[in-house]
């Protein structure tokens, strides 16, 4: 890292929610963002190096050095940039599972642009389709950051010019649950699942499933059980997370719209009422074999925020 930068001193909190991607058969291309929230305070310091104080998720498992997610994407932003990097000071309330299918790594990459972002106001200019670029760089794909960034349902696409996405307001007829696991899946596993090619047949129906999908989230929520239907990727990663395959069917088959969340193993519920999610979690509790946390959430429809942050000043002696 290059030291010298002139934002030394300088403090941001950042705040990046949760995201699902997919929806169901929206595979790489759809996205929600959800109102669980991981929160950040980055402080540059004139020293090099960089220390990462981790609450909640992850605390004692992800790294505490240069090497972190976050730490990582605030320095690629930087240098990005053409802008030297300073030494930073990082303290993380980790909410979002790893491994989940809800964004994790998505809302570090995000964190660590918007903080990069809120530190180098006034010195340069990062306007949010710049960062949606350079935190696809970072993730590989929009489907996740879209979301984390502009919040509520997004569409995320690429041109030659590089990501470009849409964020739809999400009708308040719109209640989310989430059921989270104990335990994790690889999402380079799941991605191996999927077949190079799949028949014609199968695509065509989840070209009318999206489409459809993107009327019953903005105008018409009784129509979701039907809109995520998905012939595409499901049923191929399920021999990944035969726990999650038998729950998204045991909801489905009750009436519920059930999808896995990302690559998995969480599953997203999008029911279109409040009691209906309290039905669905009480179906999962009764009749699952193992342990599923119920998490009644909401859309989120800000995204990721950043604000400058007051930095504590020390007693002299």
């Amino acid at each position: 890292m290059t030291l010298g930068a002139p934002v030394a001193g300088r403090s941001v909190i950042v705040r990046v929610p949760a995201t699902s991607a997919n929806l169901g058969p929206g595979f790489d291309t759809l996205g929600l963002a959800l109102a669980v929230y991981d929160e950040l305070i980055v402080t540059a310091t004139a020293a090099p190096g960089v220390l990462v104080d981790v609450t909640g998720v992850g605390k004692g498992e992800v790294p505490t050095d240069e090497s972190n997610l976050v730490a990582r994407s605030i320095a690629y932003t930087f240098e990005r940039v053409g802008q030297p990097v300073p030494g930073l000071h990082l303290v993380a309330n980790n909410v979002i599972p790893h491994g989940g299918g809800l964004g994790s790594s998505a809302a570090a990459i995000v964190s660590g642009v918007m903080a990069a972002a809120g530190l180098l106001e006034g010195i340069v200019d990062i306007d949010v389709e710049r960062m949606l670029i350079i935190a696809t760089e970072l993730e590989g794909h929009p489907d996740n950051v879209a979301p984390a960034l502009f919040g509520g349902l997004t569409i995320a696409w690429t041109e030659e010019s590089g990501p470009r996405a849409k964020s739809l307001d999400v009708h308040q007829g719109v209640f989310p649950l989430v059921f989270v696991p104990d335990h994790s899946v690889s999402t380079a596993l799941a991605r191996s699942l999927q077949p190079a090619t799949v028949p014609f047949d199968d695509a065509v129906f989840n070209v009318s499933r999206v489409a459809l999908l993107i009327a019953a989230l903005t105008q018409s929520p009784e129509l979701l059980l039907e809109a995520t239907e998905d012939r595409l990727h499901q049923e191929y990663r399920a021999s990944a997370m035969p726990e999650t395959n038998a729950v998204v069917h045991l909801l489905r088959e009750h009436g519920f719209a059930a999808v896995v969340s990302g690559a998995g193993p969480s599953i997203l519920v999008l029911a279109s009422d409040s009691a209906q999610r309290e039905a669905a979690a009480a179906l999962v509790a009764a009749h699952s074999e193992h342990p599923w946390r119920a998490v009644m959430t909401a859309v989120d429809f800000k995204g990721a925020t950043v604000n400058s942050h007051q930095v504590e000043a020390k007693p002299q002696p």
